[in-house]
């Protein structure tokens, strides 16, 4: 008799993974650049762009994809 051989890995058959959280502190840098940008206060946008980046940066940030 021959053993059977295991289907392959498919996204139907393979083991749920949640995704990551979201960091926080990058998701409130978001809403405020958004809130800058629909009041068209581009300064204020590009430091929340720029704070964003810095806190990826210096390795805060718990959101795994951020880079």
């Amino acid at each position: 008799m021959k053993p059977e051989s295991q289907p392959p890995s498919t996204p139907t058959n393979a083991p749920h993974q949640c995704p990551p959280t979201p960091c926080h502190t990058c998701q409130e840098f978001t809403l405020a650049e958004a809130v800058a940008n629909g009041e068209r206060d581009w300064s204020k946008a590009t430091d929340c762009r720029v704070l964003r980046k810095g806190h990826q940066e210096a390795g805060e940030c718990l959101d795994q994809k951020a880079g």
